[in-house]
């Protein structure tokens, strides 16, 4: 069975690399032009040349931002992975400070669902002229 030149090589190209990290083309682009991703060598034909350390950067910038750490929070926690960079107190500090932000929202959300529950729950339903859901919507009705 034979195995494809690029990953032979160790080398992938964009649709490889997107494909392997689930990573779409154009946000691997973006990762790129932002600095987030560093740029990879181009072949005689000009194409990007991913290597093994540009897949590990992907994935570790996709699963920052499936935790919801912003783009600025991803370029500093990549830049703690550096060799010799690495602080626990500084990853603590910017993982505690994006705690504060998901806890305030779910404390937005437990209100929005408090809300939402209490005016369902006066709305009598059926043909009733009035409506609370409409009201808490339009309160001017």
């Amino acid at each position: 069975m034979g195995t494809a030149k690029g990953a032979r090589s160790g080398a992938l190209t964009i649709g490889q690399l997107s494909l392997r990290t689930g990573v779409n083309i154009e946000n691997i682009r973006y990762f790129e032009k932002v600095g987030l991703l560093p740029s990879p060598p181009r072949t005689e034909g000009g194409h990007r040349s991913y290597g093994v350390e540009h897949e590990r950067t992907l994935a570790f910038i996709r699963r920052g931002r499936e935790l919801g750490f912003t783009p600025n929070e991803v370029r500093a926690l990549l830049e703690l992975r550096r060799p010799g960079k690495a602080t626990c107190r500084e990853g603590q500090g910017i993982a505690r400070h994006h705690l504060d932000r998901v806890r305030a929202k779910i404390a937005d959300l437990s209100r929005l669902e408090r809300l939402l529950a209490e005016t369902i729950e006066q709305c009598p339903g059926g043909a009733a002229p009035g409506c609370p859901v409409l009201d808490m919507i339009d309160p001017a009705e």
